[in-house]
């Protein structure tokens, strides 16, 4: 944004620092209108014609800009994705470990991919991991549904599950 002596026009659209239309006056005057208020001269729209200039105080312009972009990035929530991982062999002391941690996950707001891998022939009986990650969805169904269904991807079969809506 173009202040003060960087803007290159001959005259401009005034306008004034209450967003009253002042009209078009010689850069110069609209200048030194600005400056005998104690204000700086702002080019707004360069494209227009003539170059359209509002008298105001540009560092509380600037400020309150920065103001409003902290505000909404302190709106902003960032979601990551939390992993664990299962096996078909896994013991029940072991999975509901797993089913806490996960729920613990989701309540935090963070998505969860549930990956179960497969060894050696394991990958014969799929069924077998399909239940466990049934299970494994039933044990996190009050803070979390399915977003993804469970997709074999060569030995690995991952499944997401995000946290519901409050």
């Amino acid at each position: 944004m173009q202040i003060n002596e960087e803007i290159k026009a001959k005259e401009v659209r005034l306008i004034g620092e209450n967003q009253e239309q002042l009209g078009i006056v010689p850069f110069a005057t609209a200048l030194e209108t600005a400056y005998d208020r104690g204000l700086d001269l702002v080019l707004i729209a360069p494209t227009a014609t003539p170059p359209v200039c509002r008298i105001m105080d540009y560092g509380r312009y600037r400020y309150e800009q920065d103001k409003k972009e902290k505000e909404s990035k302190k709106k902003q929530t960032t979601v990551e994705i939390k992993e664990i991982q299962l096996s078909c062999r896994i013991d029940t002391h072991d999975f509901n470990t797993k089913a806490t941690n996960a729920i613990k996950f989701l309540t935090a707001g963070n998505k969860v991919r549930v990956v179960l891998k497969y060894k050696w022939r394991e990958i014969t009986h799929q069924e077998i991991g399909r239940d466990l990650l049934k299970r494994f969805e039933e044990a996190c169904a009050e803070v979390g549904t399915v977003d993804k269904t469970p997709v074999l991807d060569g030995r690995i079969m991952t499944m997401f599950i995000s946290p519901k809506k409050a």
